[in-house]
């Protein structure tokens, strides 16, 4: 019996530690307040709330403006403080360093260098976290192909379109392959095409293990790609749980048929007439959504070859984003942060090093020898020029030393006169 217990609760340990591993996000009375100049309470911005996220879910964050939304993604990237609660993102402080290399970030308004092209931002942002030059190359090149922007790799960013610089900053927000991606309206300025090709991706990311917030005002992406809802309102969580519990109506039902015949039809009314009774029902032909109709009409259009400049579909998944958390202990924070200082760049020495093995070099001991023999040449035509003639400046002297005791004798005489 011991023994049962024993094994019973070294089972629930292992479970509670799976559990534990699996939570990405863990929020607990999360609250932020803003102050004034003179430190009193000005706005409540996020009000005690709770909620987690598990690895590799997808969820939505919803909710008008001022609710608290932009707040909350702030706090989770370690951005701002918490006035109070507890919040942690892998289980570490969201202000980590280890813990900002798993994390991924598409903000609502993209924010990049106009004058560098594509191709330049992804290997800038790149750099930044430490990649190699190889590794970035590798990544760069997949990511403009994964969001359709290859063929305009070499444009500035500043000429691109709304939609083009929302592709570009989608890129950048995975090019450290993170575990956990927040997404803030990541479809704001996308056509259609564009709006269904990020979805996919979404949808793409979670299969691979990934973690995704998501913050949009267009709810009807946040259905089509979120696992659960949590919707904010005064800084207070409203309603939170996955769309079937808030979405489903147990009231009614929906039936749908193939096209019935005529006498088909009369029976099936007849039957819903008598066990309805007065009670209200309609029978109506269901039709597709206007972005179903859209993406159809584009896609013929793409079969027959149409040539357009803007941004194109984008290909599959890039093949260096991982399958779920990756481990951290490799690469410490100080290991990261030198290496942003300059310091561990020993591949790209390798590389350079490479390229000077291919040019002539000139042997350092005959270039000293070389010079030795200058510096000689130069001292022996030194000795060899004439001395030039000294000056004989004793006349001057005398007259100075005559001039100064003039002028000494003749204050005495002021003083005496005084």
């Amino acid at each position: 019996m011991a023994e049962i217990l024993n094994k019973e609760a070294e089972n629930t340990v292992e479970n509670t530690v799976t559990t534990a591993n699996n939570t990405v996000v863990e929020a607990i009375g999360l609250t932020k307040e803003f102050r004034d100049f003179w430190n009193r309470p000005k706005a409540k911005a996020v009000n005690d709330i709770d909620f987690t996220v598990q690895e590799g879910e997808i969820v939505g964050l919803l909710g008008p403006n001022g609710s608290g939304k932009s707040t909350t993604v702030k706090m989770l990237l370690g951005l701002l403080y918490p006035t109070a609660g507890q919040l942690s993102v892998f289980g570490k402080s969201p202000r980590d360093v280890d813990t900002k290399r798993l994390i991924g970030y598409l903000p609502e308004e993209s924010y990049l260098y106009k004058y560098l092209t594509a191709y330049e931002t992804l290997d800038f942002f790149g750099s930044l976290f430490g990649l190699s030059a190889e590794e970035r190359k590798k990544r760069t090149t997949q990511l403009l192909e994964m969001v359709g922007l290859e063929h305009a790799k070499n444009r500035p960013v500043g000429e691109f379109s709304k939609g083009m610089i929302r592709r570009i900053g989608l890129a950048q927000a995975m090019i450290n392959d993170p575990s956990f991606l927040i997404l803030d309206e990541p479809t704001s300025g996308l056509d259609p095409l564009g709006c269904r090709e990020v979805k996919d991706l979404i949808l793409m990311l979670k299969k691979r293990g990934k973690t995704v917030v998501v913050t949009s005002h267009l709810l009807s992406d946040i259905e089509d790609v979120c696992d659960r809802v949590v919707i904010l309102y005064g800084g207070k969580i409203r309603a939170q749980g996955t769309l079937n519990e808030l979405l489903t109506i147990q009231s009614t039902n929906t039936i749908t048929t193939p096209n019935l015949p005529a006498p088909a039809m009369e029976k099936l009314l007849s039957v819903l007439r008598s066990n309805l009774k007065e009670e209200e029902f309609k029978i109506e032909h269901p039709r597709m959504s206007l972005e179903e109709f859209f993406l159809d009409v584009v896609n013929k259009a793409q079969s027959e070859s149409i040539e357009t400049y803007g941004a194109r579909a984008g290909g599959q998944i890039a093949d260096y984003l991982s399958t779920g958390q990756k481990d951290t202990s490799s690469v410490s924070g100080k290991e990261l942060l030198d290496t942003l200082a300059g310091k561990g760049k020993e591949e790209e020495k390798a590389v350079e090093v490479k390229e000077e093995e291919s040019t002539p070099r000139i042997d350092s001991a005959l270039l000293h020898a070389l010079e030795d023999d200058s510096m000689k040449s130069r001292q022996e035509v030194n000795t060899q020029e004439p001395a030039a003639p000294k000056r004989d400046l004793s006349e001057a002297n005398k007259r100075l030393s005559s001039l100064l005791s003039n002028l000494a004798e003749e204050k005495d005489q002021e003083k005496d006169e005084e």
